[in-house]
This record gives C-alpha cells, structure tokens and sequence, in this order.
C-alpha cells in the first residue's frame, strides 16, 4: 500500500491566462461539494508560488517571468525528491505545467540511477523553448527543459543573455541532464502544437497516441501498449493535463481544443496506469475555475484523482 502525498503547487506564472493558480482551491471545493473527506486523508504540503510577478513588468519577452519558474523548479524539486526518498508516492495538483520541470528533476534527484519514463497526457506537447516559443509563455516549455533541449534547428528569437542562463538553470537543475530521453516520453492525446514541436518530435521519434487511438482500442489496449514501449524504464511519471480533455468539457482551462477525451476515457486509461508499480508520481493540472461554470472542470479533476489515489491504495 502506498504512502500518498499530496504536494500543491498554485502557481500560474507559466501561464497566459491568469486564474490557474485558484485551480487546487477548485479541486478541494468541488471534493467538499461530493461531500469527500479525500483532502484530509493525506499528509500535504504547499510550494510558494511566485505569483507576485503577475502584477510586475515582464523581463524577459521569450520566457515570461522564468526567474519565478526557476524558484518554483527549485522549491518543488526539493519537495519531490524528499517526498520520494520518504518513501513518498508524491501526488501533485499544479496551476500551471510550467512547473512539471521542476516535478521531474525531482524524481530524477531522488532516483539520480534510474531510468525515467514520462506519460505525458495533454492537447498540447510543451516542447518549446525561448528560441522558439510563440507567446513566451513557460507552460509550453517543461518538456524541453526536461529533455535539455534547445531546438537551436528552428530557431526564430534570439532571447537575451540572461534570459537563457536562467534557461540552462532550468535544464540543469539537481545536476543531471538531460533528466529524460526524448525516446522515454509517450504523448496521449496530443492534437495541438507547432512546428518547432512537430520537428523535435520526429526528429526523436517520439511516441505519440491520438485521442481517435484511444477511442478505437480502449484504454486498457491503450495503457499496456505504453506501458510496454516504456518496459526500458524503471520509473514512470504520468502527467495529467486536464486540456486533454474534449473542449466540449473541458471549458475550466486556459487551453481547451476539440476532439479530445472523455471524462471516462481519461478516468479510466489513468486508472490503468497507477495500477503499474513503476509508476512514482502523478500530476493533475491547468485547472481555470475562473473560465468555468459551476466548478464543472475542478469536479471532473476530483474524480479522476479520487479514482487514481485509489487505485494507488489497493495496490
């Protein structure tokens, strides 16, 4: 059985549209509304976000606010690692996937031997950089500081000398890099990016699952051919973006696109995957109560964390 942790990050300076960092709150809101006791369950423990930068001139137009991302990379780094080393199964409700760096360098400093596999769920393949970003906005880039990676190929800014050394902090941190191979990340869903990210990805050959795959082989086929093509790896990080879902329900996120998931089809291809033992972290993120109706998007979180965390305590 095991130790779960819950670790909140409300941090949104990664993001373009402000309200992510209200998305844990939502989540915990929407557990009291189902009248769950989930949240009291779990040891938690908050980052400190750097949210301030909201309100403060933006220095570096290529990576927006990324000296306060380079803070988050080292809190919640720290926190994960530890947490693992704790013997910890840390899971992770995030405002933004800007700071999903900083979630796997800490995987990667508490198991510095290991071999890290990451399923990434989400409409989007966060694979830009400040050479290549089209809005500067650090929720696109955790990827590719994972992978230590440039995309000097595609280039088409040419970001300040500042603004890239804090760049090669978030690369580097804990000293290891690149903390993933581009070949150990597996895309579900991915249906929205540029082609910068469209180079990175073939030039790597990197795993990538339609939505139309789910829907046609079912999330059991879909999470042993995953789980299979990662067998390599010894540890595995499922990152859950909730934009993954279908646009018609996932309203409550600064990013939604068509033809994505359903509730169910996520709820239970997640499932699957916390029932493998490899699996060490989980991550919920980019919930936007401020863009939703009745917490419709929080609610949908919740369930999807309730039924994973218990999944994780049967096995």
């Amino acid at each position: 059985m095991k130790n779960i942790k819950l670790i909140e990050v409300p941090s949104e300076i990664g993001a373009g549209t402000r309200g992510a960092s209200l998305g844990v709150d939502a989540i915990k809101i929407a557990a009291l509304d189902f009248m769950s006791n989930f949240f009291v369950h779990f040891p938690s423990e908050k980052i400190e976000t750097q949210n301030n930068l909201l309100f403060e001139p933006i220095q570096s137009p290529y990576a927006k606010r990324i000296q306060g991302v380079v803070s988050i990379y080292e809190r919640l780094s720290k926190a994960v690692c530890d947490s693992i080393k704790n013997n910890f199964f840390p899971v992770i409700l995030s405002g933004d996937h800007s700071s999903a760096g900083g979630t796997i360098a800490g995987i990667k400093m508490a198991k510095p031997k290991g071999k890290l596999g990451v399923i990434w769920i989400d409409a989007h393949a966060d694979l830009h950089t400040p050479l290549t970003t089209p809005s500067g906005n650090m929720h696109g880039m955790p990827l590719a500081t994972a992978i230590d990676e440039n995309n000097e190929e595609m280039r088409v800014h040419e970001p300040d000398e500042k603004t890239m050394k804090m760049w090669d902090q978030l690369k580097t941190i804990g000293k290891i890099h690149p903390k993933v191979l581009p070949e150990d990340i597996v895309f579900i869903s991915l249906r929205d990016f540029e082609k910068e990210e469209k180079a990175l990805i073939e030039k790597y050959g990197m795993k990538v699952i339609p939505t139309s795959e789910v829907r046609r082989n079912g999330a059991e086929n879909v999470s042993r051919k995953v789980l299979r093509y990662l067998s390599d790896c010894t540890d595995i990080y499922v990152s859950f973006d909730v934009d993954s879902l279908d646009s018609s329900i996932s309203r409550g996120t600064g990013t939604p696109v068509s033809n994505g998931l359903r509730e169910r089809e996520a709820e239970d291809l997640i499932s699957k995957f916390m029932q493998n033992r490899k699996v060490c972290c989980f991550e919920i993120t980019e919930v936007n109560p401020t863009l939703d109706k009745e917490n419709l998007m929080a609610e949908i979180a919740f369930n999807i964390l309730q039924r994973s965390v218990n999944v994780l305590m049967m096995n």
